[in-house]
């Protein structure tokens, strides 16, 4: 990868364990928030767990850049929702050799209320889903991806 003109953004979050599966997180100055598992996994259920905050991470990622790739297309809506799911087999979270730790397949969807033409919410999508950070964070993984957008 070349770094030749460059700008590399540093990106930090910071976390202090709790008790049990239960962790405390701070980005930035926001207000710190809890991660834990449901009670069936060993947690207190007191937050949501690592892999949800995953599975919104590809939502909040997707809600950053699909403005701002639409404003450089002149592509207009009015809403936008999203919805993703990610499987994993949680045989290789408690050890079982062979057995991939992250998702297997994640499908997301993005609902979004437009009048623009399915060859422009194609457009959209494709560019999207080619600069989408945690979008390409899963592809580079070699993770099943769905890729679900429904004009409204």
């Amino acid at each position: 990868m070349s770094t030749k003109n460059s700008t590399l953004v540093k990106i930090a979050a910071t976390a202090k364990w709790d008790q049990g599966v239960r962790s405390t997180h701070s980005i930035r100055n926001f207000e710190a928030f809890p991660m834990d598992e449901p009670v069936e996994l060993g947690g207190t259920d007191t937050g949501a767990n690592p892999l949800e905050f995953i599975a919104a991470a590809l939502n909040g990622c997707k809600a950053v850049m699909i403005p701002l790739i639409a404003t450089e297309q002149n592509f207009t809506f009015r809403a936008i929702d999203f919805d993703t799911t990610g499987i994993v087999d949680a045989r290789g979270l408690m050890g079982e050799e062979g057995v991939k730790t992250h998702f297997q397949k994640v499908r997301f969807v993005c609902e979004i209320t437009t009048n623009e033409s399915q060859e422009a919410i194609d457009q959209l999508k494709a560019e999207v889903e080619r600069r989408c950070p945690v979008y390409n964070l899963f592809a580079d993984a070699g993770i099943s991806l769905e890729s679900k957008w429904i004009k409204k």
